[in-house]
């Protein structure tokens, strides 16, 4: 077997990111690790479990507290500006005293790499996270990766407004084979032949304009970075230093809205897909 340096990149998107879910519990469960792993919003907090070793405990994020009104809805957003509720999804249920917390020991005991993109607000550059970032009963950093604009407010890290890196960074398989991996796993949430158009982020940048205009033009231009960054993806795949996993159907889903069946077959779909993992890296 050769030796490589891995990689694995986990792109969120809201409730469709439980496919990196089901990526992620079947790695655990084959005994597949990486050198180093990349979070793009939800994308984040899924490889915060994974490197805490918790099997499981996203897939109930998901299908059990996703459900509840004060983890996600208009209620939330009435209440609390944001309408996925990033406090109550990464402080109240993941804290040490929390529902469901992160084993923060086993998390920073893990040796692998830990990257988590965001958007500064300020200027719309990327801002990559790590490791040290995080700290006990504070997971800031997933927060500000998964700062949907508009949706939410822009999670504030040491006096500095971020948003969900997705806009900016969306699938940083660049970053990755920069940062030396030459075998890099990329989890999409979206069919891999999927363009994404401009259409559905043109009100809420106008929106943004009038509070951070350079957040406003990444998010304007989203589109044109996620369709390069695939495409870019896919050739690295014809090279052999790439594997690519999407689902073949969204069940249902879309960032922002939810169903029961289609959460669970978008699950089995990432678990599914990742039996192609182990011949890939050992290639």
């Amino acid at each position: 077997m050769n030796e490589h340096k891995t990689a694995l990149i986990d792109v969120g998107g809201g409730f469709r990111a439980i496919f990196g879910a089901g990526v992620l519990d079947r790695c655990e469960e084959d005994g597949v690790g990486f050198d180093h792993v990349y979070g793009v919003s939800a994308g984040s907090a899924n490889l915060t479990s994974f490197l805490a070793g918790q099997h499981g405990r996203n897939h109930t994020f998901y299908t059990q507290y996703a459900f509840r009104k004060e983890y996600a809805g208009l209620d939330s957003f009435i209440h609390n500006h944001n309408y996925a509720n990033l406090d109550y999804v990464y402080s109240t249920l993941s804290n040490h005293d929390g529902e469901y917390p992160v084993d923060y020991e086993a998390f920073a005991a893990n040796p692998t790499a830990f990257t988590v993109v965001a958007c500064d607000a300020r200027d719309g550059s990327a801002h990559y996270f790590g490791k040290a970032d995080v700290h006990y009963d504070d997971f800031a950093i997933m927060k500000a990766s998964s700062a949907v604009p508009v949706a939410c407010q822009p999670q504030e890290i040491d006096g500095v407004p971020y948003y969900d890196g997705g806009i900016v960074d969306p699938v940083p398989v660049q970053k990755a084979l920069d940062d030396g991996a030459d075998r890099v796993v990329v989890v999409l949430t979206r069919p891999r032949d999927y363009q994404r158009e401009q259409g559905h982020d043109r009100a809420p940048a106008r929106i943004l304009r009038h509070s951070y205009p350079a957040a406003a033009e990444r998010l304007l231009n989203r589109y044109a970075t996620y369709n390069g960054q695939v495409a870019l993806a896919k050739r690295y795949e014809a090279e052999g230093k790439v594997l690519i996993l999407a689902p073949e159907e969204l069940y249902g889903l879309s960032t922002l809205s939810k169903n029961f069946e289609g959460l669970e077959r978008m699950y089995r779909a990432g678990y599914a897909a990742a039996g192609s993992i182990p011949e890939f890296l050992g290639a």
